[in-house]
C-alpha cells in the first residue's frame, strides 16, 4: 500500500499528546519530538516562519512522518527520550556521554562481599550507582572497611562447607580486616546486621550505624572492657567525620535529586545532585549540543528523564530552577529560599565551573570551535543580522584640550589586530569637542576605506554614549552606510550599550563573554589613542623648546635628537659637544640659551 502524502498525514493527526518523527525521502529519520497536543504542534512546522536557520532546512527536508500516541505528557517525554538515545536522529539534541560508570556492588551470596565494579549482572545482586568519580567509591569502601570487618575471599560460604571445615582463616583474619566466617567464627545474622547498616551508609544515612555503636561502646565500658570500647569509639570518631564532611545542607533534606541548567546559543549544562540525609551522594553535569534553538524548559525535561533513568533514581521530590512537566507522581518543588535555595545555587555553580572548564579545554583543543560560540553569542546578545567576526572600535583623547587624536582599533575573530589598528590627528575641530571629532574620524575611516576597496566592518563601537554614537551615525549616513554597518555605543560608568534610535540602553550580564569583548575592545582603544597622544603632546613640548631658538631649524633639531636623545641631554651637552655636532654659530646659540 502507497504511503499517504504528508499533507494527508498532517490533516489526520489526533488532538492528544504523543511523540512525532520526521523522514527524509530516504526515510531516514530526521527528528523526534514530542508534544502535548500532536496535532497543532507538528503542523506548526509547516504553518509558520522559522527565525532558526536549522529548522527551515529540517522543514525543506520532511518527506513523512510518523507518530505514537501515549496516554499521558509525562509518557510522550519518557519515550521521546529512549528513541532520541535510539536513532540519534541528525537534528536532536546530542547527549555527550558514553562513559561506563562505577557501582558499588552488594554480592548475591551468603556473607555478602562488597566491592568497586563498572558490570551490572543480573544474578539478584544489589548495585549502588552510577558514581560519577572513581575516588568517591573507594573513599566510600575504605570507610565501610575501616568500619566493618567483611570477607574479601570468592568462596561459597554455604553451611554445609563451613560445617565440613573445607575452609581455613587467611592473613585478613589475623590483620582484623575479617572476623572469619568461613571457619564459622562469625554467624550470618551478625554479618546481614553489618550488610544492613553499610546499605544505609552508601545511601546517606549514618544514623543508624553511629546509634549501634554508640550503644555497644557504653555496654563495653559498663563492663570495663575499655580498650574494646576505645576501637568502637574511634570507629563512630571515622564516621561522624565522614559525615560531617559530606552534609552540605539540612539532614532533614532526604531522597531528593537537584536539577539546574545553564545555556549559551549552542550548548545547554545540566547538573544533578542527588540528596540522601542532607549529603550529596552523586553528582553530575549533562552537556547538550543544541540543534534547533531548543529552550531551557525543553532541555532540562529530557535531561531529567534521561539522568534519573541512567542513574536508576526513585527520588520522589526534585528541586529546580523553573516548573518542569515531568512524571506525573513525582513532586516538583522551585525554592525561593533557606537550606533548599542554597543546595539549587550549588547545583547552578557545579554547571558553571563544568561549562567554564569546558571553555578552557576547547579554547586549547578546539580554537576554531572557541571563536565561533563566541561570535554566535555576541550576534544573539547584540541583536545583530550577521556574525560581528570584524569589530573596529573609536576612542577619543583630548587630555586637557592639547593635541586632539582618536585611535580606531580593530579585532578580527574576537581577537585583536594590531596591524590594522589606526591612529588620527583631529584635523577639522577646533578645541575639545568629543562629538565633532568622532564625526570626523569615522567619516575619514570609511571614507578611506571605501575609496580602496577594502573590507567594512559587521559591528562598530564608539566609546561613549549617546552623543558620540549619535555623531557617528552622521558620518555613515553621509557615505550611505546606515543600516549597512551596525553601530553601537558604550557607557563607560555602568557600561551600557545603546543602540541607534534607542533611547533605553541594554545592559549585558557582567560577567558574559560579548560584553567583555566590548570592554576589552573599548580598553584596546583608550590605551592606544592615550599612547598617541602622550608622544603628539611630548614631540609638541619638545618642538616648541628648541624651536624658540632662533635660527635652528627643523633640521638642526632632528640631528641634535638624534645625537642626544633628548632635550635634556641637548642642555646638559658643553659647547664643543654641540660644535662636533652642529658647528660654532648655532652650538652658541642653543649653548646660550640654556646657561
Amino acid at each position: 500500500m502507497q504511503e499517504p502524502s504528508l499533507k494527508l498525514q498532517l490533516s489526520t493527526l489526533p488532538d492528544g499528546p504523543g511523540v512525532y518523527q520526521f523522514y527524509d525521502v530516504d526515510d531516514k529519520i530526521l527528528y523526534v519530538g514530542k508534544a502535548k497536543n500532536l496535532k497543532k504542534r507538528v503542523t506548526s512546522y509547516f504553518s509558520k516562519n522559522h527565525d532558526n536557520g536549522k529548522t527551515r532546512v529540517l522543514v525543506k527536508k520532511i518527506a513523512s512522518l510518523k507518530h505514537i500516541v501515549v496516554p499521558t505528557e509525562s509518557d510522550a517525554l519518557l519515550l521521546e527520550n529512549n528513541l532520541i538515545k535510539k536513532y540519534k536522529p541528525r537534528y536532536n539534541v546530542l547527549l555527550k556521554d558514553d562513559k561506563s560508570y562505577p557501582w558499588i556492588c552488594i554480592k548475591n551470596e551468603r556473607f555478602p562481599r562488597i566491592f568497586q565494579t563498572r558490570r551490572i549482572i543480573k544474578d539478584g545482586s544489589e548495585y549502588f550507582g552510577p558514581y560519577t568519580s572513581v575516588k568517591t567509591v573507594r573513599i566510600l569502601l575504605d570507610l565501610i572497611k575501616s568500619v566493618y570487618p567483611l570477607r574479601t575471599c570468592n568462596y561459597d560460604l554455604s553451611q554445609e562447607k563451613i560445617d565440613a571445615g573445607k575452609y581455613k582463616v587467611c592473613l585478613e583474619y589475623h590483620l582484623g580486616n575479617c572476623k572469619g566466617p568461613c571457619e564459622g567464627f562469625q554467624n550470618l545474622e551478625d554479618y546481614q546486621k553489618q550488610i544492613e547498616d553499610i546499605r544505609e551508609i552508601i545511601k546517606g544515612n549514618f544514623k543508624s550505624s553511629i546509634h549501634y555503636f554508640k550503644n555497644q561502646m557504653k555496654a563495653l565500658a559498663q563492663e570495663m572492657r575499655y580498650e574494646e570500647a576505645q576501637i568502637i569509639k574511634e570507629k563512630v570518631e571515622v564516621l561522624e567525620n565522614y559525615q560531617v564532611k559530606t552534609t552540605i545542607v539540612n539532614p532533614k533534606i532526604n531522597n531528593v535529586d537537584v536539577f539546574s541548567i545553564i545555556s549559551d546559543e549552542a550548548f545547554a549544562y545540566i547538573n544533578f545532585l542527588q540528596l540522601s540525609h542532607g549529603s550529596i551522594i552523586r553528582s553530575h553535569t549533562l552537556e547538550i549540543k543544541k540543534k534547533l534553538d531548543e529552550s531551557d524548559s525543553e532541555l532540562l525535561e529530557l535531561a531529567i528523564v534521561e539522568i534519573r533513568q541512567r542513574f536508576n533514581s526513585h527520588s520522589k521530590e526534585i528541586y529546580v530552577p523553573f516548573v518542569v512537566d515531568v512524571e506525573t507522581d513525582l513532586k516538583i518543588t522551585v525554592p525561593k529560599l533557606g537550606d533548599k535555595k542554597r543546595i539549587l545555587e550549588l547545583s547552578e555553580r557545579n554547571a558553571k565551573f563544568y561549562r567554564q572548564e569546558r571553555f578552557n579545554q576547547i579554547k586549547i583543543i578546539d580554537p576554531d570551535r572557541h571563536t565561533n560560540r563566541i561570535m554566535a553569542q555576541m550576534k544573539k546578545d547584540l541583536r545583530l543580522s550577521v556574525e560581528p567576526r570584524h569589530i573596529e572600535c573609536f576612542d577619543n583623547s583630548n587630555i586637557q584640550g592639547s593635541n586632539p587624536v582618536a585611535a580606531c582599533v580593530v579585532f578580527k575573530n574576537g581577537k585583536p589586530s594590531k596591524k590594522d589598528y589606526r591612529k588620527f590627528n583631529i584635523k577639522t575641530v577646533i578645541g575639545p569637542d568629543d562629538f565633532a571629532s568622532m564625526e570626523e574620524v569615522v567619516f575619514r575611516r570609511y571614507k578611506r576605506l571605501l575609496e580602496e576597496d577594502e573590507p567594512l566592518p559587521q559591528l562598530i563601537v564608539i566609546d561613549g554614549g549617546k552623543g558620540q554614537l549619535s555623531s557617528a551615525l552622521k558620518s555613515l549616513d553621509e557615505l550611505g552606510l546606515r543600516g549597512k554597518i551596525a553601530i553601537i555605543g558604550i557607557a563607560k560608568r555602568l557600561e551600557e550599550i545603546y543602540f541607534p534610535g534607542d533611547s533605553i540602553p541594554l545592559y549585558l550580564d557582567k560577567k558574559s563573554e560579548s560584553l567583555k569583548i566590548i570592554q576589552q575592545l573599548r580598553n584596546e582603544a583608550h590605551r592606544f589613542g592615550i599612547t598617541f597622544h602622550r608622544k603628539q603632546r611630548s614631540k609638541g613640548a619638545i618642538n616648541s623648546e628648541l624651536q624658540s631658538i632662533d635660527g635652528i631649524g627643523e633640521k638642526t633639531m632632528e640631528d641634535l635628537l638624534k645625537n642626544f636623545k633628548s632635550v635634556k641631554r641637548i642642555k646638559e651637552a658643553t659647547l664643543e659637544e654641540l660644535t662636533t655636532k652642529v658647528g660654532l654659530s648655532k652650538a652658541r646659540k642653543i649653548y646660550n640659551t640654556f646657561h
